[in-house]
């Protein structure tokens, strides 16, 4: 099972396309997605300001802003660091 964690904030176009796509990649990959709205901590406000989604595994950064489904396939398969057997 992979842990990924979304960082988003609500009314965000560009966040409900990513989760989107997080969930069709899903569908075909064990993963778990933790949704992180930054603007209920002001640490990740101040970190991510209006730079967001950013999609992470672990500390590895997968993608920030857009991705497709394929990219994402390709960086979930090189087993990031969010990576837990079970």
């Amino acid at each position: 099972m992979m842990l990924l964690t979304l960082y988003t904030r609500r009314n965000c176009h560009l966040c409900d396309e990513m989760k989107a796509i997080v969930r069709e990649v899903g569908r075909t990959l064990p993963v778990v997605i933790e949704e992180v709205d930054v603007d209920r901590d002001p640490a990740l406000a101040r970190r991510y300001g209006m730079d967001v989604p950013v999609l992470v595994a672990g500390e590895r950064e997968l993608a920030r802003h857009r991705v497709t489904a394929e990219r994402l396939r390709e960086l979930l398969e090189t087993r990031p660091a969010g990576h837990q057997d079970g």
